[in-house]
């Protein structure tokens, strides 16, 4: 993990706007990092310069003695935005990143719902999603879970590979294969550990970020925000060369999906999206029209584009849901 700096006196930072990378993030006040690698205290000037982590910004430092506190003045243009919306708020995660590891635990007992959520905001906002079923040491609960996602595992593009990749963990285990493995995923990219608690995501952030707790506590601190990982979406360089970095985000028990039309969710669920354009009718929700070729698929063992019930009925379920949305 590269070494973090404080900021520099406000005094030696001049009164221009500087960009910066937004590093850390509680309620409406953010850590914004420089390119030289000195983090400050920003907030935002009005609702368009509401950062998130990951967020490229224009900021500006304080006048000679009105202390140390900068003042974020735009955000860049986002390359992708990760966040959630439920009936009463929107929660934004992450922005310009290249991956979510969607991390879930073989125990507690994961909800597929909430996974399947997880990848469809994902999905919508155009961010490759990788799923990790952590605990791989508990044998039986680990082979039930494995097998809870085989329809995931069994999702295809079209060039064969793997839509969704799905890896075993043990964060508990100091396996250097798994560690090396894990560096290797990571390697060059931004990826956001997304999940819900007692996934193991702060163990998976100090596994390979030396160092992690202490800059938890130190931008927790600087916040105001107590030390309780949850609390912060906080982003760790793994590298000196700060290419590779982790962000850690708080668990989760809901995962609204009210930003995204119902139409939109084939195209955000690969497996029912492969038959949704063959259907007899060009408007077919693929619940009970006929001629419906998603519906003709579900079950259908043997099949290459077999649909999952399952998968099906989250799909029934969403549609219903999000055409009840407040939002629209």
């Amino acid at each position: 993990m590269s070494k973090r700096r404080s900021a520099p006196p406000a005094s030696s930072a001049g009164n221009a706007p500087q960009e910066g990378l937004v590093v850390g993030s509680h309620g409406r006040h953010c850590v914004v990092e420089t390119a030289d690698g000195h983090r400050r205290i920003c907030h935002p000037r009005g609702k368009k310069s509401q950062a998130v982590v990951g967020d490229r910004v224009l900021w500006l430092a304080p006048p000679p003695g009105q202390g140390e506190e900068g003042t974020i003045e735009k955000v860049l243009e986002r390359r992708n935005l990760l966040y959630r919306r439920d009936e009463i708020r929107t929660k934004m995660f992450a922005a310009n990143i290249d991956q979510v590891l969607i991390l879930i635990a073989a125990e507690p007992v994961f909800s597929e719902s909430q996974l399947a959520r997880a990848l469809i905001a994902a999905e919508d906002a155009h961010i490759q999603p990788i799923i990790a079923l952590n605990k791989s040491d508990l044998e039986e609960p680990f082979f039930d879970a494995w097998m809870r996602l085989s329809a995931y595992r069994a999702i295809q593009d079209e060039d064969g590979s793997d839509h969704y990749p799905v890896i075993p963990l043990n964060l508990t285990s100091d396996d250097p294969d798994q560690r090396e493995a894990l560096m290797d995923l990571f390697a060059g990219k931004s990826t956001l550990v997304l999940g819900p608690s007692g996934s193991g995501k702060s163990t998976l952030i100090n596994l390979l970020v030396p160092g992690a707790n202490v800059a938890t506590n130190e931008i927790s601190q600087a916040l105001n925000s107590g030390k309780h990982t949850t609390t912060t979406t906080t982003w760790y360089w793994m590298d000196e060369a700060r290419s590779t970095a982790l962000i850690d985000s708080p668990g989760f028990q809901e995962f609204g999906l009210y930003h995204i039309a119902p139409t939109d969710l084939p195209r955000c669920m690969p497996d029912i999206g492969a038959k949704a354009q063959e259907c007899k009718f060009y408007n077919c929700t693929h619940l009970h029209e006929p001629g419906c070729a998603v519906m003709a698929e579900v079950d259908n063992e043997g099949s290459p584009h077999h649909i999952d019930a399952n998968r099906y009925r989250i799909y029934s379920e969403l549609f219903e849901e999000l055409s009840q949305s407040p939002w629209r």
